[in-house]
Order: C-alpha cells, then sequence, then structure tokens
C-alpha cells in the first residue's frame, strides 16, 4: 500500500499544471465561499439599519455579494474542466510508463499475470489512478473552507469555534475510517475484475475452437463465474459509503444546531447581531463541508487499490542491457553450464554459420531453448554468449541487430508491410516535421519520399528468401499496402515473420517453429534458404518435421528437460526413440 501511495503521489506530480489550476480555482473559490456569509451579514445589517433608521440603504455590499457569487461559479466552471484535463494527462502518463514497463520486462510479466489481467491494469486500474489528481485537490481543497471556517467563528466568537472543531474531529474520524474501508473493498472489486478479463482473453484468443465444439454456453459459464464476487464487493462498497454518508450526514445539522444554539444565548445576552449570527451559521455549514468529501475520499480509495495493482507491475525487474559491442564473428552460440524453468541445457555450442535443429515431444523444451539463444528468458544458471560475448553485455541495440526472430504465431507491427518486415530508419533532417512557417509555405516544405511499391535490396532479398515476395506483390500497394487492409492467412503471417527474422537479424536467427503454417512446398523452399544462407549466419531452427531435421548440421534432441542426445540427424535416426519424435509430426 506504501507503493501505491508513492504512484498516486506521483501521478499527482506529473499530471501536468492541472493540479495547480485546480488548487487556485479551489482557494479562490473557498476564499469567496468565505467571504459570502460576511458580505450577506453586512448587507443584512445594512438594510436592518436602514430600516431602523428610514434611511437608504448603501448597495455596495450588496454588489460585492454578487461578485463574490459570480468568483465562486466562475472558478467551479473553470474547476471542472481542469479536473477532466488533469486526470487524462495522468492516466495517459501512466500508461505510457506501465505499457513501456511491460514491453521492457520482456516475458516477465506475461508469465507473471495473464493478457487480460495485464490490460485491465494497465487500462482500467491506470485510468483509475489518473483521477488521483482530482480526488486529491477537492479532497484537500475542502480544508480551505474548514479552516476559513474555524478562523472566522474565532474572530466571531471563540466558543463558536469550539463547538465547531468537535464536529470535524468527529467527521475525520469517520472519513479516516471510510478510507481504510473502502480501500479494501475497491481491491478485492478490481481483483474480480481482473480475473473476469483475464478469462474473457483467453475465451477470445479460442474463439474459433469455442464455436467448434459447441461449447459457448459452457464457456460464457466459466468466464461469467467471479461475477457473484463481484456483486458482493460491490455490495459491500455501496453499504460502506451508506454508512458513512449516514454518519457524515448526522454530523452536519447537529453542528449547525449546536452553533446556532450557543450563538441564540449571545445573541439574547447582546453579544452577537443578527447579522453576525447568520454568518456564523454560514460558517457552521462550510466548517461541517469536510462531510460532503465522501465522494472524494470513495475515489481516492480506488485510486489507492488501483496503484496498488499497477504498482506491482512496475514492481517487474525490467531487462538490464550492457553496453558492449561484438567483435567480428560467424555468429557462434555457446551455453555454458545453461538452466532455466526446469530446463538443463548444459555445455552446448552452435558453431558459427551453422544450421541446428532443436527436436523433441511437446513440452520438451524446444521454444525455451531458443528463447534462451536469444535472451528473451534469462537463465537461472550459467551464461549464454554469442561470439564470445555473455548477452547481459550486450548493448540492447546491439543485441537486437545481431538476432532475428520469427515465431509461430508472429505480430506484425507497423503501418505497412514494408515497415512489418523491416522499419524504416529515423527520418533524417531534411524530411524532418514541418516547421510552421513551413506549414504556411508549402513551397519551402521539404517533399517526403513516397514508400517504394516494389523495393529492393535487403527488405526484397528478405521477403524472397521467406517467399513472402510475390504474394505481397500482388497487394494493391505492394510493401506499402496499410497492415490493416492486408487480410493474410496464417501462412502468410508466417512468412512476413519469417522475412522480418530474414531482414533484421545479422549473425544469428532464431525460428521458433516458423514454418508450421506453410504448405509443403513453401516449407521446402524455406528451408532451402534457410540452409543455404549466403549470409553464413547461426541458424536455431526448432523443428517438428523430419525434412528440417535432415537437412541441419547437428540436432538438438530434448527429452524430460534435458537434452538428450545431439549429433547429425542420421546417426540420431539410428535411434527408435529419437524416430518416434516425429511420429504423427508429419502433415
Amino acid at each position: 500500500m506504501r507503493a501505491g501511495d508513492r504512484l498516486v503521489i506521483g501521478a499527482v506530480r506529473r499530471s501536468g499544471p492541472w493540479p495547480a489550476v485546480l488548487a487556485g480555482t479551489a482557494v479562490v473559490g473557498a476564499a469567496g465561499e468565505l467571504a459570502i456569509p460576511y458580505l450577506i451579514g453586512r448587507t443584512v445589517d445594512a438594510f436592518a439599519e436602514a430600516f431602523s433608521t428610514r434611511q437608504p440603504a448603501g448597495t455596495h455590499w450588496l454588489a460585492l455579494c454578487a461578485g463574490a457569487v459570480a468568483a465562486v461559479m466562475l472558478c467551479e466552471s473553470i474547476g471542472v474542466w481542469a479536473r477532466g484535463a488533469s486526470g487524462a494527462h495522468a492516466a495517459a502518463t501512466l500508461r505510457t510508463g506501465v505499457l513501456r514497463h511491460v514491453l521492457g520486462t520482456g516475458s516477465a510479466a506475461t508469465r507473471r499475470f495473464p493478457e487480460g489481467e495485464l490490460v485491465t491494469r494497465a487500462g482500467l486500474n491506470a485510468e483509475e489512478v489518473g483521477r488521483a489528481p482530482e480526488t486529491v485537490t477537492s479532497a484537500l481543497a475542502l480544508l480551505v473552507p474548514t479552516a476559513g471556517a474555524l478562523v472566522a467563528l474565532t474572530l466571531i466568537a471563540p466558543v463558536l469555534t469550539l463547538t465547531l472543531g468537535a464536529g470535524i474531529v468527529l467527521i475525520l474520524l469517520v472519513l479516516r475510517a471510510f478510507l481504510r474501508r473502502t480501500t479494501t473493498l475497491a481491491g478485492g472489486y478490481q481483483e474480480v475484475q481482473g480475473e473476469i478479463a483475464a478469462r474473457l482473453v483467453e475465451a477470445l484468443g479460442g474463439a474459433r475452437t469455442i464455436a467448434a465444439a459447441g461449447t459457448a454456453e459452457r464457456e460464457a459459464r466459466r468466464v461469467l463465474a467471479p461475477l457473484p464476487g463481484l456483486r458482493a464487493h460491490g455490495m459491500a462498497l455501496w453499504r460502506a459509503n451508506a454508512s458513512a454518508t449516514v454518519r457524515s450526514g448526522l454530523v452536519m445539522p447537529l453542528l449547525e444546531v449546536a452553533v446556532l444554539a450557543v450563538g441564540g444565548f449571545m445573541l439574547a445576552a447582546g453579544d452577537l447581531t443578527v447579522g453576525e449570527l447568520y454568518a456564523a451559521a454560514r460558517y457552521a455549514v462550510l466548517g461541517a463541508s469536510l462531510s460532503t468529501a465522501l465522494g472524494h475520499v470513495s475515489g481516492l480509495a480506488r485510486a489507492r487499490a488501483a496503484a496498488g495493482r499497477v504498482v506491482e507491475i512496475l514492481e517487474l525487474p525490467p531487462v538490464r542491457y550492457g553496453s558492449r559491442t561484438l567483435p567480428p564473428g560467424p555468429g557462434a552460440v555457446e551455453f555454458r553450464d545453461v538452466a532455466a524453468n526446469g530446463l538443463t541445457v548444459g555445455d552446448l555450442t552452435l558453431p558459427g554459420g551453422s544450421v541446428t535443429a532443436v527436436v523433441g515431444r511437446s513440452g520438451a523444451g524446444k521454444s525455451l531453448l531458443a528463447a534462451l539463444a536469444g535472451r528473451l528468458v534469462e537463465p537461472e544458471r550459467g551464461t549464454v554468449l554469442l561470439d564470445g560475448v555473455p548477452l547481459p553485455e550486450l548493448a540492447e541495440e546491439e543485441l537486437r541487430q545481431a538476432i532475428g526472430y520469427a515465431f509461430e504465431r508472429p505480430v506484425l507491427v507497423g503501418e505497412t508491410i514494408g515497415d512489418a518486415i523491416k522499419p524504416e530508419p529515423p527520418l533524417d533532417p531534411a524530411h524532418a516535421p514541418l516547421r510552421p512557417e513551413q506549414a504556411l509555405d508549402p513551397a519551402r516544405a521539404p517533399r517526403r519520399p513516397e514508400p517504394a511499391l516494389v523495393p529492393e535490396g535487403p527488405l526484397a532479398d528478405a521477403a524472397r528468401a521467406a517467399c513472402a515476395d510475390v504474394f505481397i506483390r500482388r497487394l494493391p500497394l505492394g510493401y506499402a499496402t496499410p497492415l490493416a487492409d492486408a487480410p493474410m492467412s496464417g501462412g502468410e503471417r508466417q512468412r512476413i515473420g519469417l522475412a522480418r527474422a530474414f531482414a533484421q537479424g545479422e549473425r544469428l536467427l532464431v525460428l521458433d517453429d516458423a514454418t508450421s503454417s506453410l504448405d509443403t512446398v513453401t516449407e521446402r523452399q524455406v528451408g532451402q534458404a534457410l540452409t543455404t544462407d549466403d549470409r553464413g549466419r547461426t541458424r536455431l531452427i526448432a523443428a517438428h518435421r523430419i525434412a528440417t531435421a535432415a537437412r541441419a548440421d547437428q540436432v538438438v534432441w530434448l527429452d524430460g528437460g534435458t537434452v538428450r542426445a545431439r549429433g547429425p540427424h542420421h546417426v540420431l535416426w539410428q535411434d527408435q526413440a529419437y524416430r518416434e519424435v516425429f511420429q504423427g509430426a508429419e502433415s
């Protein structure tokens, strides 16, 4: 909770100028509210005196009253606008930070939290934390009229201050208990929300399987199973709010009655005027306005609970990189006494420029070994080296340029097909964003190069190696076709993913079942491109097909979480257990 509170405070600090605007409007508005009872009291006294003396009453006090009311209304209007802007700014800043941190942790975030849970925490919970500037500022703003009311009553009659102070203490105790209780309940409510979101994302990922199996009703019941818990937390929140509202609501009329009673005795004794008694009654109401802070306290409680959930993501350690660069080398990979997540690799070498196929039954650790080779997963023991340099010591840019990845279900990022294969380099100064004077004078604006429909060079070479060039050229805009306008089959997406690996990996290509959706002819063509790579890169392939293993220079056979054997495919083929690995794997 302390870390969550620090995040809430940080959200307030990093929400731009809006908290200052909120504070300014709150102070000015509170000053106006404090001035109104005094001005009304003076106006009442002035009109009473004029009535008793039969003389015209001055209107300057009435004009001041109208000005104070106008100032309060203006501050309230600006405050409403500033509250929305502060929440949007804080939520956007926090979401950006959470997203960058999640991406910076590698696979640690997805191993710790389900995808739906991550979306809930980075989305809904971050938005609730983003409302912290509004709730904190609004709650603190209520202290201004309370403090002012105490000062004003002291100037009128100190005994009235003691009466109001006792009531304020009671209100603060109620708010403190309400904050603690609501924070706990809101945390439980958000936990159930995250659980439902996680189940829903899982169901959406398998929507076609669910539809084919005819289990939609059963799956819907599974997704919505936590709803009773959500209702229970919601009802508990409602009861806590109702109970606190009743307790704090009773304080205000009691305080007003108490102040009026004491003030009435003083009026009868001639110690107060009618205008002062009216002002004292109004100041009692203003002083007890803390009882209206329940809504702000409830928002603060939700923000604290949400911050605790967001902090759990931010506490995940990010991947740390070094500053070293790679020396000249063929892309040799060495595993030295490596073990991770139940897989024991031990000592293993992938010679530079060689093709290594990793085979084994489902769950043997093929994908884990591939991830270790490219530092997508950190080993629990041992070190992985590329051309003699430990992977953790490499700079991030150096590591990502050296290693290219292709996965079974590639996620394509970028604006166009070409971007998905190889992102464009940063714009040079000639293509920088337009300056204001250039925007007003198109003749002075630099010309931006149009994306090539049929590019040549490394981009096209990578696409051809992945057998993707032909179908890309058939698209209306070729390589410049937006991804959103290019519906692709699973095999076509895999070919784009393979092209990305060919285009980006300069020393090592890691393919994790990256040809599973390809037809036999295309898979053979891609396999030939892999085994005859003219750039001499090292290739590590998590394989299921005999043909892939047969074309490799060496095969690493995983079994039971260990390397059972390694060697050429034709040598391992003599082992019946090795042959059984491929039974049923061929299509």
